[in-house]
């Protein structure tokens, strides 16, 4: 991978873990019912989870090397075909599960003293590993950045995946210090998302028609 190549994979993935959906809104609705350390227990455990799908996804690439060019082809489609979908929900289409402002009026010291952070870590890491659309969102994404000539490409696809899971956790912390901190500001973090939505759907649209160009490695 050239430099660019790299250093465009990095901003791709901070950008898409930034966006908003069901891992984020876990961490942010721990972070304002119970606190900052909370949504990082939250995040700690999502990125856990995360795990499974690198390990799954680069088994996958190695089977997916090593068949046909008609189930690459079908994979191919499938994977860009959910990019897009993808990228034009966030561009057209509200989060169903936005964050409320009756959120934002929750006692955040009432619950404090009472929390099992085992249980918050273990709900991130199912609610992750359990997800199949995270799978496929690996399946799609990461190849992209996997030149044809690697030679070893389950070793390239989970560093590549290490990589985006150990930014992702900086990200996803930092949502959690966020929204325990802006939890009375719900009107500046309804803002955020709503523009982020728009700018990852650009990307996700972007990276599913460059997937669809894509050639089998073999051919």
């Amino acid at each position: 991978m050239t430099t660019d190549s790299l250093l465009l994979f990095i901003a791709a993935g901070l950008l898409l873990n930034l966006t908003p959906g069901p891992d984020v809104l876990y961490i942010v609705s721990h972070a304002l019912r119970s606190g900052a350390r909370a949504g990082m227990v939250a995040a700690l455990g999502i990125t856990t989870g995360c795990f499974v799908h690198i390990i799954a996804a680069a088994v996958g690439v190695s089977a997916l090397m090593a068949t046909s060019a008609t189930a690459f082809t079908v994979l191919k489609w499938a994977g860009a075909a959910y990019l897009v979908y993808v990228g034009i929900r966030l561009l057209f289409f509200k989060i169903e599960n936005a964050i409320t402002l009756e959120a934002t009026h929750v006692d955040l010291t009432r619950a404090r003293g009472h929390i099992d952070y085992k249980v918050v870590f273990l709900r991130g890491f199912w609610t992750n590993a359990l997800n199949p659309k995270v799978a496929l969102f690996f399946l799609a994404f990461v190849p992209q950045f996997i030149a044809p000539a690697v030679e070893h490409k389950p070793l390239a696809f989970l560093l590549l995946g290490l990589l985006f899971n150990f930014n992702g956790l900086w990200v996803n912390l930092g949502w959690a210090v966020a929204a325990a901190w802006l939890a009375g500001r719900a009107d500046v973090v309804q803002k955020s998302m709503h523009w982020l939505d728009r700018v990852a759907g650009a990307l996700f649209i972007g990276f599913g028609i460059k997937l669809a160009l894509t050639q089998a490695p073999h051919a």
